[in-house]
């Protein structure tokens, strides 16, 4: 098991990012479809918990055979998905993940948002109090982007917002800009498979990283086009977008399937609130 706290700070406040979150989420997910791959969403309703109240359940299939490393697709079937089941208390979250094909996988996360620059220290103690864990802090302006991530209209350093006037961001601008929240995410991975475990968990956490700072940069550097949003704004573009996607992404997979022996399997995730 390989345990780290991640905490990813934003020029937004903690309402404003519950809007940003659901936006880029969507938008990104359509985007990534279009490469043949992407995410199909199964299923996205409210949702009541009796110890966390009102939420929203979601499930998806995430296809990511193409973004495997290499030692990876050599063992796994040829049209490989990720189930992802989310159950969302904004601002608290949690995402489990298991994979069907790979039972001794999982990934377990537990995300809280607060108004502030990523002080809290005890954020976490009920769920990890006697957990030791590495913190990270990932800066969405300096922090290095995989190469072929980067698009300059999504770097903070370089966009300023023209409807909020935040951008342009400077070393150090976790000390003084304002508002400024943060996302703290407690990511767990376990892959309890001898001689490869270190591999996979090391390698899986690397993902989670990239991920965690491609969609901050994204949430932040599209706040001109989700600003003036309402939660229920963004739920109807949310439902828009998961019809557009599942259409590419379904059309995709049965292509794929028509001209590829019959290999499937998938993984389960089970997530309390989306990455």
């Amino acid at each position: 098991m390989l345990l780290k706290e991640y905490r990813i700070c934003m020029p937004l406040t903690v309402e404003e990012y519950r809007i940003g979150q659901l936006y880029m989420i969507s938008k990104h997910s359509h985007e990534q479809s279009d490469r043949g791959e992407g995410v199909e969403v199964v299923q996205n309703e409210p949702y009541e918990d009796p110890a966390h109240g009102s939420g929203q359940f979601t499930e998806k299939r995430v296809y990511l055979n193409s973004k495997l490393p290499s030692w990876a697709r050599a063992v796994v079937p040829k049209i490989f998905y990720v189930t992802e089941k989310a159950w969302n208390y904004y601002p608290y979250t949690i995402t489990e993940y298991t994979c069907s094909f790979l039972p001794k996988f999982s990934i377990h996360i537990e995300t809280k948002y607060e108004d502030n620059k990523g002080s809290n220290d005890n954020i976490f103690d009920m769920e990890a109090k006697d957990l030791e864990r590495e913190v990270c802090f990932v800066d969405i302006a300096y922090d290095e982007i995989p190469e072929r991530y980067y698009k300059e209209s999504e770097d903070p350093r370089l966009f300023r917002s023209e409807k909020t006037s935040r951008g342009m961001l400077q070393e150090g601008w976790r000390d003084t800009q304002d508002p400024i929240m943060c996302s703290y995410k407690l990511v767990t991975v376990k892959f309890e498979v001898w001689g490869l475990q270190t591999r996979v968990e090391q390698f899986v956490h690397k993902v989670v990283r990239d991920v965690l700072l491609l969609g901050h940069r994204q949430a932040f550097t599209w706040v001109d086009e989700w600003i003036d949003m309402t939660v229920d704004d963004v739920r109807e573009y949310e439902r828009q977008m998961h019809e557009k996607t599942n259409i590419k992404v379904c059309h995709e997979q049965q292509e794929h399937s028509t001209n590829s022996p019959p290999s499937q399997d998938g993984i389960e995730i089970h997530d309390k609130a989306s990455t």
